[in-house]
């Protein structure tokens, strides 16, 4: 592949691959634009697609019952693929409708999702954003972070199917199981707080005793996917993810979003080992292991006193590794600047 090229003379060998010395700092992103969408999709996978006349609360609940976070939407009428309802829709329909324990939310109960699409997105209607499967994953990569998106799905251009949902998550398992196989750049031995990868300014957070409807009006105002639970000295203590919102639907306890995130968070449904963190002193190297062996979508980035610092992201690593090698010191190399990264503000980070 081209990524393996390099001038004559400045060649060594790692395993039993060629590798150009001057070429480290951005052989991520060679790597990834020399690899495709279709390489990385398993050779068996549950894809869920919901039509667009199915009842949004039959959708959520179809949702947890398969474990999946998103899933497309099939529009009959047009016979194609039209967007994707994922959590943050279940967020967005509880936080614009939930008056209190008493009155049913008559829009999750009754309504269609084309229906709920239509009185959300109104004006804000965008095309659904997907990939083909012969796109480089460099491509792929570019797109969720330039439309600030988590789920990315790969459709035939030939026969319109949906092969796959491509994510953040993915992608960097992808690369790490071939990291061991490629020369390590020297940024990836630089601590964190030197790359200045991650977010830190400006941190969403809430309480232990914040209620769930006050923690889901924060997830639509600051566009994060998690919030971490600070107590009152200032500690983080837990997080409670845009994933966790979901249990709402698997206990069908969403009509009563005024109890605190403590008494929601004993519900969770899966082991929970605690919050994942690290520190500013950590190199790149060992947060990229973290992150993927704890297989979870950010870090919580704090102090020796456990205070919270910073997150750092799923996005935020991605675009450190293969959009602008060296953590943002080089973004001449990729030929833009991705509105709403750290360098312009932070990320919106869908669930």
């Amino acid at each position: 592949p081209p990524f393996l090229q390099a001038p004559p003379g400045q060649l060594h060998r790692k395993g039993n691959l060629l590798w150009g010395e001057d070429s480290e700092e951005d052989i991520y992103m060679r790597f990834m634009k020399s690899h495709k969408c279709y390489d990385i999709v398993p050779t068996s996978s549950k894809l869920v697609v919901f039509d667009t006349t199915l009842q949004v609360k039959k959708a959520f609940f179809a949702l947890v019952a398969n474990g999946v976070r998103a899933a497309p939407l099939w529009e009959s009428k047009k016979q194609s693929f039209v967007g994707m309802l994922t959590i943050t829709d279940f967020i967005n329909i509880l936080n614009r409708y939930y008056k209190s324990p008493m009155v049913q939310i008559y829009e999750l109960e009754e309504h269609k999702i084309e229906t709920w699409r239509e009185l959300y997105l109104q004006e804000t209607f965008k095309p659904l954003v997907h990939i083909s499967p012969d796109a480089s994953i460099y491509d792929a990569v570019y797109s969720l972070i330039k439309n600030k998106i988590h789920r990315l799905p790969v459709i035939d251009p030939v026969s319109g199917n949906a092969l796959y949902i491509l994510t953040h998550k993915r992608i960097l398992k992808f690369l790490q199981l071939f990291m061991c196989e490629m020369p390590r750049p020297a940024f990836m031995r630089r601590p964190l707080g030197e790359l200045g990868v991650g977010t830190y300014s400006d941190i969403a957070f809430i309480h232990p005793d914040t209620a769930i409807i006050s923690a889901l009006a924060v997830f639509t105002r600051r566009r994060v996917s998690a919030l971490p639970v600070v107590d009152q000295h200032g500690k983080v203590v837990d997080i409670y993810s845009k994933f966790d919102v979901i249990n709402l639907a698997a206990e069908k306890t969403y009509n009563n979003l005024d109890v605190t995130v403590t008494q929601a968070l004993r519900h969770r449904s899966q082991y929970f080992e605690g919050v994942m963190k690290c520190n500013r002193l950590e190199t790149l190297e060992t947060i990229v292991d973290r992150i993927v062996k704890a297989e979870v979508h950010r870090l919580v980035v704090v102090d020796e006193d456990s205070h919270i610092v910073g997150i750092v992201s799923l996005s935020d690593i991605l675009q450190a590794l293969i959009l602008t090698p060296t953590g943002g010191d080089r973004r001449h190399r990729t030929g833009f600047s991705v509105p709403g990264s750290k360098w312009n503000g932070p990320p919106s980070r869908d669930d």
